[in-house]
């Protein structure tokens, strides 16, 4: 498989070196050594850390992510030539800026009003600030491999893509548990589903349409778009469908390669259509609770389609390819047909308005229909069937007035990264649903981290579109510039960046690290690799010249101590930033050992070790709540109770702090006006939750009865 040609860099020659020698470096040999490991650290960031939402498997790949970006870190600074096209600052910025908003994630524990998953979100940004600084770091290594970091990003969107599929094919032996018909494996969560389908589709557009690398190779972006668009459609995913579309509309509007996609794209989805369509209709497939007989049956056939699907993508791509190459069309030709796409894109939104001026109610409406529909808090959740994706209600709506109402509590600094999930309960008007994340990153970004996190992550976002501009030439010096095969592979990274956020404004995929991954990924190299015009030779060719894959250096050279220094310190910080998120888990697992010792009745090894639990992680309650209730089987009453009026002194925002301590004090010590105290506090918090109720209700009589 060949990689993808950068342009060719001025290579003027140098008086002063002399005795300066060429040599090959091994480590920069085939493309694999690139694309390998970015697939596997995308794989394994989907199917260990899941959807996110738990603490040891989410923790165990944020550890790893980490280490992963320290060790690339040093390694840049150890092994990257001082003459790499990238300059030693490229890219910083970037990094500088997230690591601004990772250090007030940090901070804001001191005020957090629940400090032990801000702890969690703090580790959380850390690890992503460790793949983008790895992601930028790469790009000293291996500048000229554009291409594989691409292929690595296809391979593991579509290894997502490929197994999610095969949940459906093959439910009996890969998701015999699974309920729901609506696809979310292996995230357990549809829209992430969803979006790494359409990452990848920014990617199989690349493909199908670069003019570098094996004909057969890049045929292949045609039948794996129709497998990606057949596991888009099945996730139901409304927010991925929005996002893809604006990251098409952004490639085809930047990348001149329009013509080779677009076959490639409508073809796939042509043909995935009648699949889509058919899976609709079948209860096995889009049924809830549906029998395994009839999964069965329904999976077996949708693996035939698929695999047919495939078949005939293939033959066309390879048809298309041969007939391409043996009659290529006119620049003409490619100029026209480019500005009639152009012309039929900027026609979707008239045919929208002509559909609805022609429906009952008209234009003014229909809008008006669904937007109130839209914006409606009480709107009805639709159906997780087919039908939602032409629906316009969502109950982000209410997430995002909760999310308004807790910002409201403390505008400039927020309550805490992470609080979200605590102080909703307060404004939540539906006790049946636990709900951890606003579904959309500004609303919770202003919740947890106020207007300061905003303005943090607008820097961050600035910083990084500054950087991406100047790296896929959008500045106006850079008119006139050929638009060589690397540069339309950063546009497609810049694209990947652009689809990601967009499903990240409607949705809390931000915290799915299988979704992050790749976004960082690319965003990094995009911002490393530099200003296109500083790659660029004059008179180059516009599809580029290879970029030697050597280096030079004297006889004997070693790292400078400034270097050395630099990795060493970059190995130090993550090891560090590993360790501190570790200890939330640590602190778990000694909790669960205290209570198989209280089960057992050896209540002195319970008591120490629940203590151990409390000491590595201070922040948290649960370890707390833990030891109170060994201290009270144990007959240490003012020990217990101590435990519980420390945990509501650390999160007095949380609703089962005080109801534990009311329960205590009305069960355990007799005491019902103080009970009734704590438990009305409690339900002043968590107002919806119905054991708020009954412990209230609880609590009245006994403050009755006790003559009250």
């Amino acid at each position: 498989m060949s990689s993808l040609a950068s342009s060719a860099e001025p290579r003027a020659a140098s008086p002063r070196r002399p005795h300066v020698r060429t040599v090959t470096v091994p480590w920069v040999g085939p493309g694999g050594w690139v694309s390998v490991p970015v697939a596997l650290v995308i794989v394994l960031s989907t199917f260990v850390g899941r959807g996110g939402v738990r603490v040891e498997p989410t923790t165990l790949v944020e550890i790893g992510l980490m280490l992963a970006g320290g060790v690339v870190v040093a390694a840049a600074c150890l092994l990257a030539p001082r003459d790499r096209p990238a300059g030693p600052l490229h890219g910083v910025w970037a990094v500088l800026a997230l690591a601004l908003l990772a250090v007030y994630t940090a901070l804001s524990i001191l005020w957090s009003l629940a400090p032990s998953d801000s702890w969690l979100e703090t580790n959380r940004i850390l690890s992503y600030l460790a793949v983008l600084a790895g992601s930028v770091a790469l790009v000293r290594l291996a500048p000229g491999r554009c291409a594989d970091l691409l292929f690595g990003v296809l391979a593991g969107t579509l290894l997502v893509c490929a197994w999610a599929l095969l949940t459906k094919v093959f439910p009996s032996a890969l998701a015999a548990d699974e309920l729901l018909a609506r696809l979310r494996a292996p995230f357990e969560y549809w829209n992430s589903v969803g979006l790494m389908a359409a990452l990848a589709v920014p990617v199989l557009l690349w493909l199908a349409a670069r003019r570098s690398g094996s004909g057969v190779v890049n045929a292949l972006a045609w039948p794996l778009l129709g497998l990606v668009l057949v596991c888009l459609m099945l996730s139901y995913s409304r927010g991925a469908l929005i996002a893809l579309g604006i990251g098409l509309a952004v490639w085809f509007a930047a990348v001149p390669l329009r013509l080779r996609a677009v076959a490639a794209l409508v073809c796939s989805a042509l043909l995935a259509t009648p699949v889509v369509v058919w899976a609709f209709a079948q209860d096995g497939l889009t049924t809830d609770r549906a029998p395994m007989e009839a999964r069965v049956d329904a999976g077996h056939e949708l693996g035939a389609l698929v695999l047919l699907l495939m078949a005939l993508l293939a033959a066309a791509g390879l048809a298309v390819g041969f007939l391409t190459a043996q009659r290529p069309p006119s620049a003409r030709t490619r100029r026209l047909a480019g500005r009639g796409l152009l012309a039929g894109l900027a026609l979707v939104p008239v045919a929208v308005l002509l559909a609805l001026a022609a429906s009952p109610g008209g234009v003014e409406g229909r809008t008006t229909e669904a937007w109130n529909r839209l914006v409606d808090p009480q709107a009805r959740t639709p159906s997780n069937t087919p039908d939602r994706l032409a629906a316009t209600s969502s109950v982000r709506a209410r997430y995002w007035d909760e999310a308004l109402q807790v910002h409201a509590n403390s505008t400039l600094v927020g309550t805490g990264a992470g609080a979200y999930a605590t102080v909703r309960n307060r404004y939540r008007d539906n006790g049946d649903v636990i709900v951890r994340h606003a579904h959309g990153y500004g609303v919770q970004t202003l919740s947890d981290l106020g207007w300061v996190g905003v303005g943090l992550s607008l820097l961050a976002a600035l910083a990084w579109a500054l950087t991406a501009a100047r790296a896929v030439g959008l500045r106006r010096r850079d008119r006139g510039l050929p638009f060589d095969a690397e540069r339309v592979g950063l546009w497609t990274m810049a694209v990947v960046v652009v689809v990601f956020a967009a499903h990240s404004a409607i949705d809390w995929t931000w915290f799915v690290p299988g979704n992050v991954v790749p976004m960082l990924l690319c965003a990094g190299w995009v911002a490393g690799r530099g200003p296109l015009r500083a790659r660029l030779a004059p008179g180059v060719a516009a599809a580029g010249a290879p970029e030697r894959r050597r280096w030079t250096r004297r006889p004997g050279w070693a790292p400078p101590p400034w270097r050395v220094a630099a990795a060493l310190l970059a190995l130090v910080l993550a090891l560090v930033a590993a360790w501190t998120a570790y200890q939330p888990v640590r602190s778990v697992h000694a909790g669960d050992a205290a209570l198989e010792r209280l089960e057992r009745g050896a209540y002195e090894p319970a008591a120490s070790i629940a203590q151990i639990a409390v000491d590595r992680n201070p922040l948290a309650v649960d370890p707390l709540f833990e030891l109170a209730a060994i201290q009270q089987a144990r007959g240490q009453t003012p020990e217990a109770q101590g435990a519980l009026e420390r945990a509501v002194r650390l999160q007095p925002a949380n609703a089962e702090t005080w109801r534990r301590l009311g329960r205590f004090r009305l069960d355990v010590l007799a005491e019902p006006r103080r009970a009734l105290d704590d438990l009305q506090a409690a339900y002043y918090l968590d107002p919806q939750n119905p054991t708020s109720w009954v412990d209230l209700i609880l609590a009245t009589r006994a403050v009755k009865a006790d003559g009250g």
